[in-house]
């Protein structure tokens, strides 16, 4: 019998980013925060989570049809497949999608005929379950009158196969519509806005651009010209995944929600918001990477930056035994230690650091941190960690 005991992976990760704009405001600001007292970089955790979700495909190559969609077009998708494997024109599968869609689902039309009124994230593998409760007998029903083809679609479970075989983003992420509660799910992952570790100021950057066609006797100045605001900073980013809620939401199946937990470890490390992504070249990797499997509770550990990082000799490492610093006090005042930690990182960049009550940084740093691994270390090692408390194996 599966071991039903709460098993968190916490992430928290230290990454530096250069002049970059990657979430910005209705104004085109970077996204900013007050916390302890100082104004900070910060990125939102919707970012930060749809970075996530491209990169399970972009990056990780996971097949289009083992992952969600977030779309208004969600009849449209249904309407194309009833076309291809119903075998029926295009015309009678829109108005069959639009029955099957508006009685058990209560999805109704936006302001485009073609969209619905809010956005719905679903996977396609779901939409196929919905094509197969009616492929052999669409010509059938979409021959009816329409008050004849309401009645008929009635009985069928079209909600139930939006609530069944999640995809793997959709059971990390969850899914809420406000209009059908029934379908909501409950996300198995939370995501922290990311902070800069220290104070930011945001910047400008002047641009202009020539015409090249034009010669410097015609018109010696610029085309266009405009400002894009910019600023650079070392962030602190987390996020927590519940395990067991996670395989709930895939149907408790253990290899599945290991394949989940492993995409969202790596995925969520490696992504990038794409803000000006042509103008800044932000893309960096972390400089610090720790999982901690916890079986009490999550615990984001942004405490640590509270008071800011100020240094002109480099953040990253300050901010890193910080970290160290914040995770050993959680661990000693509230006995909050994690079951198992697995980290990336570079102990010798703490070479040479002040350190307090007579404590060596490389010590305290490995005291939260553990041994030094990579990337791929890391992960299997906490996927070892979190397996037995999926399968049953795990000692009560």
């Amino acid at each position: 019998m599966t071991d039903r005991r709460r098993t968190y992976i916490d992430i928290h990760i230290l990454q530096s980013v250069p002049p970059s704009n990657l979430n910005r405001d209705d104004a085109g600001s970077p996204k900013q925060a007050i916390y302890g007292g100082a104004r900070r970089l910060r990125v939102s955790s919707q970012a930060w989570k749809r970075a996530t979700r491209l990169a399970f495909k972009n990056d990780l190559g996971i097949p289009a049809d083992q992952l969600g969609t977030r779309t208004k077009r969600v009849s449209t998708l249904l309407a194309a497949r009833l076309t291809e494997r119903a075998r029926v024109s295009a015309e009678a599968a829109t108005r069959l999608s639009n029955a099957l869609l508006a009685h058990d689902l209560k999805v109704t039309a936006g302001k485009k005929a073609t969209e619905s009124a809010y956005l719905l994230f679903f996977g396609r593998s779901q939409l196929d379950a919905i094509v197969a409760l009616v492929s052999d007998r669409a010509s059938e029903l979409t021959a009816l009158a329409d008050d004849a083809l309401t009645k008929a679609v009635a009985e069928l479970p079209v909600r139930a196969q939006l609530m069944a075989k999640h995809p793997i983003d959709v059971a990390l992420f969850g899914r809420m519509v406000a209009d059908i509660p029934a379908l909501n799910v409950d996300a198995a992952t939370q995501v922290a806005h990311a902070l800069s570790v220290h104070p930011v100021e945001v910047e400008f950057d002047y641009y202009t651009a020539v015409d090249d066609e034009k010669t410097r006797e015609e018109d010696a100045g610029a085309a266009m010209m405009g400002t894009v605001e910019f600023t650079s900073a070392t962030l602190y980013r987390y996020a927590t995944l519940d395990v067991q809620h996670l395989a709930e939401n895939l149907d408790n199946d253990i290899e599945v929600t290991i394949q989940a937990v492993r995409a969202f470890m790596r995925a969520f490390v490696t992504s990038m918001p794409t803000g000006h992504q042509n103008t800044f070249a932000h893309r960096t990797v972390p400089s610090l990477v720790s999982y901690m499997v916890r079986t009490d509770q999550p615990v984001n550990l942004v405490s640590a930056f509270e008071s800011p990082v100020r240094s002109t000799h480099g953040i990253a490492a300050r901010a890193a035994l910080s970290l160290a610093r914040e995770a050993n006090r959680t661990s000693t005042s509230f006995g909050l230690t994690p079951m198992a930690v697995s980290t990336v990182y570079d102990p010798a960049s703490l070479a040479g650091m002040s350190s307090h009550q007579d404590r060596d940084p490389a010590a305290e740093a490995a005291q939260a941190f553990g041994p030094v691994c990579g990337l791929d270390e890391s992960i299997d090692a906490i996927i070892t960690a979190v397996r037995p408390r999926l399968d049953g194996s795990a000692e009560s």
